[in-house]
């Protein structure tokens, strides 16, 4: 007897036990409607793109998708066929998530909607910040760890033994004792950064306003990495406050911020812009760390440049260790970024094209605990 034929005599709801089944399914399902718009998708659906309903279903699903698309075609065979219809190793770019490949089954619902099912294989890595990203992260705690310890010191000792020298060379002599002055500052801050991969502490988060830590990063940068920009910024008012921390939170949006002004300049021709943006997004939910529940992450901040934008080539592992464009970067920041920001909670993701680069955190608010009596 299977769930379909089951007498309801028995006194079993059957349509809790398909939403159920629905729910629990250890394969990413999504509910399609017969506009193209996303209306349902189940815990592990979620899971695979460490995004919410909310968060997913922005816009028609179908736009989401790039031109010829196996899974439009899956979709509108079983609308035709009106079946249960399959197709294997499909190759799926969706959500902003790097290509990956899974198996589809689409099913009409009767009333217009399609069910769609992926089962993705084994070991791809598929989550934005997932395996891959942490295994790099935690080999990039140990290494700096590593080189704080080890190289610090003994930097110290070259770069004063090479100001003596200086001091006491020939002139054609003394710009190669400055160029190892020069170059042991760069490790120095190389090594810096990289040291703050191994600090395994906890945020101190506390409630906040998210403006006050924006209109900081924007004064810093209008006066430093902005000058000569145009910078926007527009704010929701009525945002609640925000649980982060403060230093980090700078960290995390001066780097944003940076990297923005960096794209926008590049353009060379004057007209460079940042905006800075901040939204509600009702019912948006990331993935905990670990990835055992779910938390509710509303609080969004946009980083927006007109500069070229971010090379194909990078895209999918971007916030990577030592990914970068930029001909004298270590490719740290962004890095740094992704782990400040999942430390709080939240969530890291962008978009990009020739002309308009976008940078989206999301972050959890303060509850009424959280909240000073």
């Amino acid at each position: 007897m299977s769930w379909r034929t089951l007498p309801q005599s028995l006194g079993v709801d059957v349509l809790a036990l398909k939403a159920a089944a629905f729910e629990l399914s250890p394969d990413p399902a999504m509910v399609v409607d017969s506009t193209g718009a996303l209306v349902a998708v189940n815990e592990a659906a979620e899971a695979l793109f460490g995004q919410g309903l909310g968060l997913l279903a922005r816009g028609r699903f179908s736009a989401a998708l790039p031109p010829g698309s196996a899974l439009v075609s899956l979709l509108n065979r079983a609308i035709e066929e009106d079946a249960k219809v399959r197709e294997r190793g499909v190759q799926i770019t969706l959500f902003g998530l790097p290509p990956f490949e899974a198996d589809g089954a689409a099913a009409p619902l009767g009333d217009g909607s399609v069910l769609l099912t992926l089962t993705v294989k084994a070991g791809l890595g598929v989550e934005r910040g997932g395996a891959e990203a942490a295994g790099g992260l935690r080999s990039i705690v140990g290494l700096g760890r590593m080189l704080a310890h080890e190289i610090k010191n003994p930097l110290a000792g070259i770069r004063g033994a090479a100001q003596l020298l200086k001091s006491g060379a020939k002139a054609e002599d003394a710009p190669l004792a400055q160029l190892i002055v020069d170059e042991t500052d760069r490790v120095r801050r190389l090594v810096d950064r990289m040291e703050a991969f191994s600090d395994d502490a906890l945020p101190s988060l506390t409630p906040m306003n998210i403006h006050q830590v924006l209109d900081r990063v924007r004064a810093l940068a209008a006066n430093g990495v902005a000058d000569g920009l145009v910078m926007r910024e527009q704010y929701d008012p009525s945002l609640p406050p925000v649980l982060g921390d403060e230093d980090q939170l700078i960290q995390i949006f001066l780097n944003l911020v940076k990297n923005a002004a960096e794209a926008a300049h590049s353009r060379g021709d004057g007209r460079g812009m940042i905006g800075i943006y901040t939204a509600y997004r009702h019912g948006v939910r990331v993935r905990a760390a670990k990835g055992q529940t779910l938390r509710g992450a509303p609080l969004e901040v946009r980083v927006v440049d007109n500069g070229p934008g971010v090379p194909a080539h990078l895209r999918e592992h971007l916030f990577q260790p030592f990914v970068t464009s930029k001909a004298n970067g270590a490719g740290l920041g962004l890095a740094l970024v992704s782990k400040l920001v999942a430390a709080h909670g939240g969530l890291l993701d962008f978009e990009s094209e020739p002309g308009r680069t976008m940078f989206r955190v999301l972050l959890p608010i303060a509850s009424e605990e959280d909240l000073p009596a």
